[in-house]
């Protein structure tokens, strides 16, 4: 088992949902998808007997003719997929032993595998002794054979048809006759052979990062050489670099990239500002971390002679200096994304651009993209246009100067601060009155000296200060979107190749483990009818705030729902309940919204539709770049922990317990949210066992029960860097009865 906040992400058997789902507009790949699963599933529970549409239909509760012709053309594409045979005209049965498919595999630290393939609502699960070789994140071909009952798969590679990573950080074990690297991934399940002429300098303990050059049909172990010594681990830079490798991310640019950033003409000319609108003497502000140092967005505002607010949200005009297929460009589409570090951050474009160019600092004209909003005292939009604006910011905020403000401090611009303020409470009570999700999750964030070593936490909790620029930011990325995306009326035009930010809905089985798990703690959750997921959700957050167990139930709210991605194919955005979104406003930071400014410059020119296929390409390769660095910027947070946390061994501490599995209790720590583990076997005078159906561990002699959510008091016993680990034990038997 794995811990509990992940337990949407379990491999588990699927059972059909007892949740019904609203069906949302534009939603054609959660449908199509959701629809392919549950025919896969009905001849696994079938795996014998030979079925026609009609039966499938029926199995699946589907009548009518247009699912019926869905399902004749599933049927006939598991048909060429080899995954059912025909046994009789129109009558289909599952191909029990043999069957081939293609997928990306995941493997956990016992060197077990499970591919993920599309069309099936289970993934399939490969011993450690069928991998043939196969490596985390690779893409796989297998043979899957549905076991008795057909309530599982089980599979083994054939072949490897993509490696995901061909580089890999970790540390030498060197003697005088061979050497070996260790990678620091728990999901790498081998070490790595490294001949001794291939060590490029390393010495045993170095932390390091090596290639694989070969593995050979027979060998247990893969081949590699050292491609770059990173240091001794423990070094703060070291480990941290560390990091950025192991996901793909280089900790410097090149140097021709950064000599052509050097070498940008960055005047901004009379001509230039001739083909702008004009922004430089209204009110304009910055409002960012107080620990900020690019700044993407700025707000103008003004009153209309009608007596509306006119509300601009300029952003850096990333694309005026960085031409596409440019050298910069290329290097920032590698990139896809800047990453955020506890100690650094690691920009998508040089420092030149990221923190100077079009940084809109204060004080300095500027060139924008801008969407430009009027509203009235009711928030509605009247009007809006998007173009080239420039501009002069006036003052740059961070967010607890804007918060004080809004308090009832004085300040600079207090009455449009106030103004803004107003308006951005009535759009958040419209889009959630709409639909949309609230998740308001606390973040941690480290105080660190001139060493950049932890000497506190804070808890960055979402203020109204916070709320005033989001609102603003998610109406212009929204506008963007439907400007380009929404059909104009009466019009036959086929819809503009675009750059959107899409989230399904959620996915039915995850839905209905976690409704099946809060009602544990006595909540419940209506999803039978449309919008009452997003309805459901809001009030359980609202329910579970203040409680013992809201971390543990929030995490899994943010674990059922689906992943946002980037994609020209729109389906809407589920969490935000947004028709159409995209990301306009990170530029300096986010490749995707360079591409919505150029799409967006490309269409006001008259300019026929991009490409599909080169953006949808673009979009899934910064979906994936995207997840990679919030992994990197996970495991950065972990190290952190740990290292603040060293200070702590042999000190007690109250806890929440965040996590139950058969070998452990997670305890998130109160007062700074770090998080350790105490391991069953260490709990003195009992043997506690895994009560899996509930969540909980119980004392076999004494019948003492620790649930999810329960306070304790630990003693921090370790705190191990290179396992990025806390470990605790408990100090006394706080247990409910």
């Amino acid at each position: 088992m794995i811990k509990i906040t992940q337990l949407c992400e379990q491999r588990i058997t699927s059972k059909t949902s007892k949740v019904t789902m609203g069906t949302k507009n534009n939603s054609k790949h959660s449908k199509s998808f959701s629809l392919k699963a549950e025919v896969s599933n009905v001849f696994r529970k079938n795996p014998k007997k030979p079925l026609n549409y009609k039966q499938v239909g029926k199995a699946i509760g589907l009548g009518d003719a247009n699912s019926r012709d869905q399902i004749v053309k599933i049927l006939q594409d598991f048909k060429a997929k080899k995954e059912i045979e025909e046994v009789q005209p129109g009558k289909f049965r599952l191909i029990a032993k043999g069957s081939a498919a293609e997928g990306i595999i995941d493997v956990n630290t016992k060197g077990q595998g499970y591919v993920t393939i599309e069309g099936y609502d289970q993934d399939v699960f490969i011993p450690e002794e069928s991998m043939n070789q196969s490596l985390n994140g690779d893409r796989v071909k297998i043979k899957m054979y549905a076991l008795k009952g057909g309530k599982r798969l089980k599979g083994e590679v054939t072949s490897i048809v993509e490696r995901r990573q061909m580089e890999f950080v970790g540390i030498m074990d060197i003697s005088d006759r061979f050497a070996f690297f260790v990678p620091d991934s728990k999901k790498i399940h081998v070490d790595f052979f490294v001949p001794l002429k291939k060590l490029n300098g390393a010495k045993k303990g170095d932390k390091v990062i090596v290639t694989l050059t070969d593995w050979p049909k027979d060998a247990t172990s893969p081949f590699g050489e050292i491609k770059e010594v990173l240091g001794r681990p423990g070094d703060l830079d070291v480990e941290m670099h560390s990091i950025l490798s192991q996901y793909g991310f280089p900790n410097k640019f090149p140097d021709d990239v950064e000599k052509a950033a050097a070498e940008l003409p960055i005047e901004i000319t009379e001509a230039e500002i001739a083909l702008r609108k004009d922004y430089r003497k209204v009110t304009t502000f910055t409002i960012d971390p107080i620990d900020a140092k690019d700044f993407d967005d700025a707000i103008s505002i003004q009153t209309l002679k009608n007596g509306n607010l006119e509300i601009g949200v300029h952003i850096a005009d990333v694309s005026h200096y960085v031409k596409e297929g440019g050298i910069i460009d290329k290097e920032a589409v590698e990139r896809a994304t800047s990453i955020y570090l506890v100690d650094r951050v690691v920009p998508m474009l040089p420092e030149v651009l990221s923190n100077n160019v079009c940084s809109l600092r204060p004080n300095e004209e500027k060139l924008t993209y801008a969407c430009i909003f009027e509203l009235n005292d009711k928030g509605m939009v009247q009007k809006s246009w998007i173009g080239r604006t420039v501009i002069y910011s006036d003052r740059r905020y961070h967010y607890d100067e804007v918060q004080e403000i809004l308090e009832g401090k004085g300040g600079d611009f207090k009455e449009e601060l106030l103004q803004l303020n107003g308006l951005a409470k009535i759009i958040r009570k419209k889009r959630m009155k709409d639909g949309a999700i609230g998740f308001d999750k606390v973040e941690v964030r480290f105080n660190l000296d001139e060493a950049n070593k932890p000497i506190g936490v804070r808890l960055k909790v979402q203020k109204d200060a916070h709320k005033l620029i989001e609102e603003f930011m998610l109406l212009a990325n929204r506008t963007v979107a439907e400007t380009i995306g929404r059909p104009k009326k009466g019009g036959n035009e086929m819809p503009k190749t675009f750059v959107y930010r899409i989230h399904d809905e959620p996915n039915p089985d995850k839905l209905s483990e976690f409704v099946g798990f809060i009602k544990r703690f006595g909540y419940q959750f209506k999803a039978t009818k449309v919008g009452e997921i997003a309805q459901s959700m809001n009030k359980l957050l609202a329910e579970v705030k203040g409680k013992g167990e809201q971390n543990v139930i929030e995490n899994l709210a943010i674990r059922t729902m689906s992943k946002a991605v980037y994609s020209t194919d729109n389906i809407g955005h589920y969490g935000l309940s947004f028709p159409y979104y995209s990301h306009f406003t990170s530029p300096i930071r986010r490749y995707p919204d360079v591409m919505a400014h150029r799409l967006l410059e490309r269409y006001e020119k008259g300019l026929k539709s991009a490409d599909q296929s080169k953006y949808e390409h673009l979009c899934e390769h910064s979906s994936n770049m995207e997840q990679k660095a919030t992994n990197a910027e996970r495991d950065s947070t972990k190290y952190f922990q740990v290292l603040f946390m060293q200070d702590g061994v042999g000190k007690d501490f109250k806890g929440v317990v965040s996590g139950v599995t058969e070998w452990g209790l997670y305890i998130e720590i109160i007062e700074n949210k770090c998080e350790g583990m105490i391991k069953l076997k260490e709990i003195r005078n009992d043997y506690y066992y895994f009560d899996e159906a509930n969540f909980r561990v119980i004392g076999q002699n004494s019948g003492k029960i620790i649930n999810l959510g329960d306070e304790l008091t630990i003693k921090v016993v370790r705190a191990d860097l290179m396992r990025k680990q806390l470990d605790f034990i408990l100090v006394d038997d706080q247990f409910s009865d």
